[in-house]
């Protein structure tokens, strides 16, 4: 369990967020590594069933995983102001919640997947291997959910290591299942499909063995679980916009791969394989943020609201070095990334095209990443919701149509980045107005004046 309210905020962050980081690398191999197998022995069409799949899969779990993280923010919370009751009560209460809340969406994601392919216009061909891939993942969530609660409430309590051993071990039996179900049995998409839920499977009963055996906070015992009404209320109300906010994202997405359908399966299957490069190019300003988060919730809990400002600038600097980086790396192997996947030319042409428009700007994406997690870290979700639900149905969705229609499927990909811009813009206004520093769940009196954001 790392202690974040005192040693340097820098090196305290970067030691947090490097095993999250790492650990994120291996969890997006799932994805990178079934569309590689998907698109080079299974075709185009299976790639656009895949992709369809994902902001469908991502709706379903949005509100679970915006609930759960309320509830991180309150362990950490409480951590920091060294109250272990408090912290193993709100333990027991996510673990009963993403018992129930995997049930239900389990039995709601198998009885709307083919009415939801259908309603984004997927091309025919790929609907059938999107409704096969979409029962048997969603099938199996639970174990996603309860490993991924396990790895939320460790990172709660300033433990980043623990769940990469886990997942490295995961992604590698991932890896060799694709390629046994796919290439040696030839079970088409639903091996891949099988393969993701069992090494899920795997990766959280070794967890739950693991932490049983060495960690009395994390313990999961069914028996002794209790749940908690007060703390699930908190919860509810911190975690609640975040969780509207990754839905409303996640509706975002679906009209946004219905407007890329219109150009066909090629421009589907190679807005999947540009969603899997995205999501490493991503993936930094994401884990630094959520380090960010947790780092902000021990300082507040701790009442040193001096460390947060300091933390956060020192997060953008390091995430601004990395979208650099990554940036580079994209625009000069573009085509080389995009030959990892497919061999279509007009797919990786399409391809080529969004990674070259979009990843000169992951500058902006870092930096909305990182003020918004300073504000989540406190408690504060609510503007932060407004803030990206203006910038995906306000700005992203209607500007990325209307260049569609005037400038073709590269006018989708513009408006990315600019709807980045705003977020970006107004996230770090709101910031400066340091509002956010009164919504913190532990509180004191000596709290520094919230008309005082640069203390």
């Amino acid at each position: 369990m790392k202690d974040f309210t005192s040693g340097n905020e820098s090196k305290l962050i970067l030691q947090f967020a490097t095993p999250m980081l790492l650990g994120n690398v291996f969890q997006q191999l799932y994805n990178v590594v079934d569309s590689i197998v998907i698109g080079h022995y299974l075709g185009k069409e299976a790639l656009a069933a895949v992709g369809a799949s994902f902001p469908f899969i991502f709706l379903l779990i949005s509100m679970i995983i915006g609930i759960a993280s309320g509830s991180t923010i309150i362990i950490a919370q409480h951590f920091g102001a060294r109250n272990m009751d408090k912290v193993r009560q709100a333990i027991d209460t996510l673990y009963i919640f993403l018992f129930f809340a995997s049930l239900a969406v389990s039995i709601i994601g198998i009885s709307l997947s083919g009415p939801v392919f259908r309603l984004i216009d997927l091309p025919e061909e790929a609907i059938g291997p999107a409704t096969v891939y979409m029962n048997i993942y969603i099938g199996g969530i639970i174990f996603a959910f309860g490993f991924n609660g396990i790895s939320a409430i460790l990172r709660g309590l300033g433990d980043s290591r623990t769940p990469l051993y886990f997942l490295v071990t995961a992604t590698l039996v991932n890896i060799g299942l694709d390629l046994l179900f796919v290439v040696v049995f030839h079970w088409g998409i639903a091996g891949v499909a099988w393969a993701t839920v069992i090494s899920q499977a795997g990766a959280f009963i070794t967890a739950v063995i693991h932490l049983n055996r060495t960690h009395e906070v994390v313990r999961l015992s069914s028996l002794k679980l209790k749940f908690d009404r007060e703390i699930f209320r908190q919860s509810l109300k911190i975690g609640l916009p975040s969780g509207l906010q990754q839905s409303f994202v996640s509706l975002g997405m679906l009209a946004l791969f219905r407007i890329v359908n219109i150009f066909g399966t090629p421009a589907a299957a190679a807005y999947t394989i540009a969603m899997r490069i995205d999501s490493f190019a991503s993936m930094p300003a994401m884990n630094f943020a959520a380090a960010l988060s947790s780092f902000v919730g021990q300082n507040l809990g701790a009442n040193k609201p001096e460390r947060v400002r300091s933390g956060m600038m020192a997060t953008i600097r390091m995430t601004a070095i990395i979208s650099i980086l990554v940036t580079l790396v994209n625009v000069i192997f573009r085509h080389e990334l995009m030959l990892l996947f497919t061999t279509d030319t007009e797919v990786i042409q399409i391809g080529e095209d969004y990674l070259l428009i979009v990843s000169f700007f992951y500058l902006f994406f870092s930096t909305m990443f990182v003020v918004n997690g300073t504000l989540r870290g406190a408690g504060d979700t609510l503007i932060p919701m407004f803030i990206t639900l203006f910038s995906l149905w306000v700005v992203r969705i209607p500007l990325s149509w209307y260049l569609s229609t005037r400038i073709g499927i590269t006018g989708i990909w513009w408006g990315i980045p600019i709807a980045w811009f705003f977020g970006m813009s107004l996230s770090y206004l709101y910031y400066r107005s340091g509002k956010w520093r009164s919504k913190a769940v532990v509180k004191y009196p000596n709290r520094v004046s919230a008309e005082d954001p640069e203390r």
